[in-house]
């Protein structure tokens, strides 16, 4: 195939070949065997050559590797787990080491097995007529050129017809545990008890590590801020220091996540999840399971800063095809988005606030993905208000307010961003005349709002009127930002007024 790289496959022959056919033990029938050794091609583009050494091993048939690159194959131009012998998808170059670091530590550590993980990475040199030169990436080599290699390399192979058979491994790891994990007791909150959702994001991380030796926590350095270290404090042996590198840290939780070994939970601030975004983007390629938690979401941190407000995360992680975005609001919900998280297929993200609000649900209260909660209605509300974290509590505040003026308004937590319960949001919209008010501690764009605007865009009569972060904002006193970017209470009321006025 003219584009499939094959330079950089003939470069990786010798070591494919003895890693293979000598080194590496797998069962090369049942590639995601518990025990095989794992082999990650990092330099994805040489896809080919691990085509060919699985074809060499018998699991795919030669006359597929014809069919490289079709539309009706998985033989992709780079790997991806449609194929049974690859963990990660790679091609977003280098990104394969940490995810092997993942795997490595999860079969030395957590599995305590003799597995061996292998990673390859290119460096892009030694093929010398056309190392540093410019104009060559993509380009295929003219075809007079190709044939006559091929007639040298094969000129020059020894024992053609020897058969080549794979070593197989030592079977000590155990088969995966797909079994539920559910949090042992309910969360042991009061309604009006005050946490954040980040501190009650730790409490309920202990508590699923507790329940199941397969949950794994790790997190960049910021453990005390993210309340990672309660479980850290609890499971000293599942924790994973990651350090100021949160591209690896994403990575590694998701090699830890592969073959469903662990159950992976990765935090950090919400902000500088923004810098692992194409780990993540990859991460959906992979079909991985991983579990990231935000912190510090919003102008609400306060004096920190814009450095440290994430005001992106929900358009970041909404784009992702495989990711369900979770945004608790108290305590309770925090403890039951980090038990769902756990148990759902695909990727998940878990945004977490840093101010102390009071605790608004029932302990034995129930929640489901894509499913809203209506924390406030009656048969005379004239204005559906959904907020979610921090603006929620500031509805709820002004839905107080308003009532004393004797004015009433249904407030909406959605719980989850993604997917967003559509029904709940336009039946509410229909009982209160058509007028809806979102409020978030985000920028305008790919956040609550545009997801409400999406949700209700084919219903007509539906008008929605968006209060949100509209630029940079700066250091202060929390509530100081709310109102200087009109996600306050003051600023609810004050639109709620304006919608009646309209």
């Amino acid at each position: 195939h003219p584009s499939a790289h094959p330079t950089s496959c003939c470069s990786a022959a010798e070591l494919m070949s003895v890693l293979f056919f000598h080194t590496m033990r797998y069962k090369a029938d049942d590639p995601r065997n518990p025990s095989n050794d794992r082999f990650i091609l990092s330099k994805g583009h040489a896809a080919p050559i691990l085509y060919a050494a699985w074809a060499e091993a018998g699991f795919i048939k030669e006359s597929e590797l014809l069919n490289l690159r079709k539309i009706d194959s998985d033989l992709e131009g780079h790997p991806t787990p449609k194929l049974a012998f690859v963990d990660v998808a790679t091609g977003s170059l280098g990104q394969g080491l940490g995810a092997s670091c993942g795997m490595a530590y999860t079969g030395k550590y957590f599995d305590k097995a003799s597995y061996r993980v292998y990673c390859m990475l290119g460096k892009d040199i030694s093929i010398l007529s056309i190392e540093d030169q410019v104009n060559w990436h993509g380009k295929p080599m003219p075809k007079d050129r190709a044939q006559e290699l091929i007639k040298d390399l094969l000129s020059q192979i020894q024992s053609p017809n020897k058969p080549l058979h794979p070593h197989l491994p030592n079977e000590d790891a155990a088969p995966a545990d797909l079994t539920p994990i559910h949090l042992l007791t309910a969360p042991e909150y009061k309604i009006g008890d005050k946490m954040s959702t980040r501190k009650a994001y730790g409490v309920a991380l202990k508590k699923m590590g507790d329940a199941s030796p397969r949950v794994v926590a790790m997190d960049g350095d910021t453990k005390n801020s993210t309340f990672s270290e309660i479980f850290k404090k609890a499971h000293p042996d599942r924790f994973i220091e990651c350090f100021i590198a949160e591209q690896n840290m994403v990575s590694v939780a998701i090699g830890c996540a592969t073959r469903d070994r662990t159950v992976s939970f990765a935090s950090t601030f919400a902000a500088f999840f923004a810098r692992a975004y194409d780990h993540i983007r990859m991460a959906a390629i992979s079909q991985s399971n991983v579990n990231l938690v935000g912190s510090h979401c919003g102008v609400s941190i306060g004096e920190d800063g814009p450095s440290q407000m994430a005001l992106e995360d929900l358009a970041m992680f909404r784009a992702i095809p495989t990711c369900t975005v979770f945004y608790p609001s108290d305590a309770v919900s925090t403890e039951r988005a980090v038990e769902l998280a756990a148990n759902i297929k695909g990727i998940c993200f878990i945004r977490t606030s840093r101010p102390d609000n009071a605790v608004i649900y029932d302990a034995g209260e129930k929640f489901e993905v894509g499913k809203a909660k209506v924390v406030r209605q009656s048969d005379k509300d004239q204005v559906t208000v959904i907020g979610a974290g921090v603006t929620l509590h500031e509805a709820l505040a002004a839905h107080d307010q308003l009532a004393k003026e004797g004015m009433n308004i249904r407030i909406i937590d959605p719980f989850t961003i993604k997917p967003l319960d559509a029904s709940t949001i336009v039946a509410s919209a229909r009982a209160t005349g058509g007028r809806v008010i979102t409020v978030e501690d985000h920028y305008k764009e790919g956040g609550l709002g545009e997801a409400v605007l999406s949700a209700v865009g084919e219903e007509p009569g539906i008008v929605v009127h968006r209060l949100a972060v509209s630029h940079v904002p700066q250091s202060g006193k929390p509530q100081e930002l709310l109102d200087m970017f009109g996600i306050s209470a003051k600023s609810i009321v004050t639109a709620v007024k304006h919608t009646f006025a309209n």
